[in-house]
C-alpha cells in the first residue's frame, strides 16, 4: 500500500505570481521578488560567503527538477541550477488564497483554499483598538500593555523586556501577517500563565478573522541580555472545511505531523506530532521513512528558511539552509520504498534580498520523487492535496485536481 510524505520548504518561494504587483513591503509591490533565484545569484556573485562559499550547491533539488521550475515560474536568472533531471517531476505551483501567510499557505496545499480575507493590523502605533486591549488586560489581570506595534519579535524584548519584567504588563505586537504575539518572562510573568492568556484570547481574535495568537516565552535579563525559548505555541483557528489530513483520518489511514503542523492545522487529523528545530525534524523524516505505515501520509513543514533567514534577510544563512537540506534530501530518495510520493513543495516566498521583512507573494516549486521524470506543470496549490489523496487511495473533496495520471 502506498504512503506519501508532503514536505513545505517555508518560504522557498520562485518568482513569478502573477498577482504579486498587489501584494506588498512597505510601499514597494512585491513583482519581481524571487527568492530562490535572487539566493543564487547573490551566491554566483561571491555576495553569500558568511559560512558558505561560491556558487549555491544543490544537486539533489535540482535533480528532481528545482531548476526546471524556476524557469517555469519566472524569467528571472537562476544560475547554477536547471542541470539534468535525473529522479523527479517538476511544476511550479500558484496560490488563489488572498494570503501571503503560513496558514493560506499550508491550508491551500491541504485542499482548502482560504475562504475569507484574513485580518491584518495597520502598521501604526497603537496597532489594536481600545477594545481589543481591554480585552486582552481582562484575560491577563493587568492594567495596560507593552508594544501595541509592529515588530521584530527578537528587537521588541529587548525594548519592553525590562519594563515587563517590573510592570507585569504582557508585550503585544503584531506584524505583516495577521497575527497577535504575546511575549512573556518564563519566570516572571510565567509560561502556564502566557499560555493560558493566549488560550483565552485566541477565539476573541480568531472571529475577528485573525488567523494565529502566538505565545512568545522568552528568558533573560536586561543586563545579559533576553531570548527566545523554544516553548513558543500558536493557536490557529481551525479549518472550516475538511482537509487532508481529515480526507486521510477519515479512511482509516495514519497522518503523521512534523514541525508546524500541528500548530496550523489545530491538531485537525492528525495522528501523532514531532517538533523540534529544522535538524531535529529531519531526523524524525528519516525516521517516518523508515518506519511510518503502509498508507500513512506524513506532512512536514520546515520552517528556518523563513523564521530565521527570510525574515532576517540572511542570504547566507538562507543559502547554508537551503544546501544542508539538500545533502538531507539526497540520503532520504534512496530510503524511499518502490510505492512512496515524496512530494516537496513551500507555502509562499520570502525573498531575503527584497526590501522590508515580510513575505513575498511568489509561485513555489512542486518536485516529486517516486513518480518517474518530467514536466507537472504549472498547477494550483489545491492540486498538491488532491495529488496526494489520489496517490493514498483517499477520497478527496477540495477543489483540486490530481497532477499525476496513470
Amino acid at each position: 500500500m502506498a504512503r506519501a510524505f508532503l514536505v513545505v520548504m517555508d518560504s522557498v518561494g520562485i518568482g513569478g505570481a502573477p498577482d504579486a504587483g498587489r501584494y506588498f513591503n512597505g510601499e514597494l509591490p512585491d513583482l519581481g521578488a524571487n527568492t530562490l533565484a535572487h539566493i543564487a545569484q547573490a551566491c554566483a556573485a561571491g555576495r553569500a560567503e558568511q559560512g558558505r562559499r561560491g556558487p549555491l550547491h544543490l544537486p539533489a533539488l535540482d535533480g528532481l527538477g528545482l531548476g526546471a521550475a524556476v524557469a517555469l515560474a519566472s524569467s528571472v536568472p537562476c544560475p547554477d541550477l536547471g542541470g539534468t533531471l535525473r529522479v523527479g517531476r517538476w511544476g511550479a505551483a500558484t496560490e488563489t488564497s488572498r494570503g501571503k501567510d503560513t496558514p493560506s499557505g499550508h491550508w491551500e496545499l491541504a485542499g482548502l483554499p482560504v475562504p475569507w480575507d484574513w485580518r491584518y493590523f495597520p502598521d501604526q502605533n497603537p496597532a489594536f483598538s481600545d477594545e481589543l486591549v481591554a480585552h486582552v488586560c481582562a484575560a491577563a489581570g493587568t492594567d495596560g500593555i507593552l508594544g501595541n506595534c509592529h515588530a521584530s519579535g527578537t528587537a521588541i524584548i529587548e525594548t519592553y523586556g525590562a519594563e515587563h519584567i517590573q510592570s507585569g504588563q504582557p508585550i503585544c505586537y503584531t506584524s505583516a501577517d495577521s497575527v497577535f504575539q504575546i511575549a512573556a518572562h518564563e519566570e516572571s510573568f510565567g509560561l502556564d500563565r502566557l499560555l493560558t492568556l493566549c488560550e483565552a484570547v485566541a477565539p476573541y481574535l480568531h472571529q475577528m478573522k485573525v488567523g494565529r495568537v502566538i505565545a512568545r516565552p522568552f528568558v533573560g535579563t536586561a543586563k545579559d541580555g533576553f531570548q527566545r525559548t523554544a516553548n513558543r505555541r500558536d493557536y490557529a483557528i481551525m479549518p472550516p472545511a475538511p482537509i487532508l489530513t481529515n480526507w486521510v483520518q477519515d479512511a482509516g489511514q495514519r497522518v503523521h505531523g512534523i514541525g508546524k503542523i500541528g500548530d496550523i492545522f489545530s491538531m485537525q487529523g492528525i495522528d501523532t506530532l514531532k517538533k523540534g528545530n529544522d535538524a531535529e525534524l529531519m531526523h524524525y523524516l528519516h525516521d517516518a521513512v523508515a518506519e511510518a505505515e503502509e498508507g500513512s501520509l506524513t506532512f512536514a513543514n520546515f520552517v528556518e528558511f523563513d523564521s530565521l533567514y527570510g525574515h532576517r534577510r540572511d542570504i547566507s544563512g538562507y543559502a547554508c539552509a537551503l544546501e544542508w537540506f539538500d545533502g538531507e534530501i539526497a540520503k532520504l530518495l534512496p530510503e524511499l520504498r518502490a510505492d512512496d510520493l515524496l512530494i516537496l513543495t513551500a507555502d509562499h516566498g520570502n525573498d531575503p534580498s527584497w526590501p522590508g521583512t515580510d513575505h513575498t507573494r511568489e509561485q513555489v516549486p512542486v518536485l516529486m520523487a517516486g513518480v518517474g521524470i518530467g514536466p507537472l506543470g504549472c498547477v494550483g496549490f489545491a492540486d498538491v492535496a488532491a495529488t496526494v489523496a489520489a496517490h493514498l487511495g483517499v477520497t478527496a473533496t477540495g477543489p483540486g485536481k490530481p497532477v499525476l495520471h496513470g
